[in-house]
């Protein structure tokens, strides 16, 4: 958490000041377009990746769909997770995330920016009129992150259950999905060292609509999470080897 803390407090002042300028922009989209409040997002993710000293390796940038909407499926690891994925996505995205989590100062203007949307743990009914929501909007051609196994306190580079219930909206949408596999991404704002960090980001091959039409939530959510499994796994071998 020391390179976390650190980011904020040398970087007060520049904080401030996005946080209101991300707020003109969430508030005035007559003005401002999407196109326009995810280049100010990756504008500011790019300052948090130089003052924090880390760099991301991105892998399959190929494997997006060019046309259309679709979700993004990853495993998860800490707090840098979404803005690595996003600074390696170059098309505007947004992001599912918890309720608690999004809700602190300067995150909540980011979520806003992005046009980002929160889900309550203890709200069954909230979380379905967000994920039809989301499979709307999806449909219509938007693009969303989502991190199925919700928490991501000690997970690392070990990936675990994944929710099923996230799968939903996909199937409502009926759009492709992309599995994500992100490595060392918990080292970002974890641990005591400032120390230069590197992160990887895998996006997948896309799994068309055809490929799990008529599968389960649950039958869904096993592909997904085995096919970043098997990523993860080769990631590791190839660090081994390294060694």
């Amino acid at each position: 958490m020391v390179r976390f803390y650190y980011v904020i407090l040398t970087g007060i002042p520049l904080i401030l000041f996005y946080i209101a300028v991300m707020s003109i922009y969430a508030a005035h989209p007559e003005k401002y377009d999407e196109y326009s409040c995810y280049a100010l997002a990756q504008k500011l993710i790019g300052l948090v990746k130089k003052r924090g000293r880390i760099s991301t390796k991105v892998f399959g940038t190929e494997n997006l769909p060019k046309e259309n909407g679709y979700m993004m499926y990853s495993n998860h690891q800490g707090k840098y997770d979404a803005l690595g994925i996003m600074a390696a996505h170059e098309q505007p995205c947004s992001v599912i995330m918890e309720y608690e989590r999004s809700n602190m100062f300067g995150v909540t203007q980011f979520i806003e920016l992005i046009k980002g949307k929160r889900l309550k743990r203890d709200d069954l009914r909230q979380q379905m009129r967000t994920l039809n929501e989301v499979a709307g909007e999806v449909a219509a051609g938007r693009r969303y992150l989502i991190f199925p196994e919700g928490g991501y306190d000690k997970n690392h580079n070990e990936v675990q259950e994944f929710k099923a219930g996230s799968f939903k909206c996909v199937q409502k949408a009926k759009c492709p999905i992309v599995p994500v596999a992100i490595w060392d991404s918990y080292k970002a704002f974890e641990g005591k060292s400032l120390k230069r960090v590197v992160t990887q980001v895998h996006f997948l091959p896309a799994i068309s609509y055809d490929e799990y039409a008529g599968m389960k939530t649950n039958e869904i959510s096993n592909m997904v999470k085995e096919r970043i499994e098997i990523c993860m796994d080769t990631i590791r071998k190839e660090m081994m080897v390294q060694v």
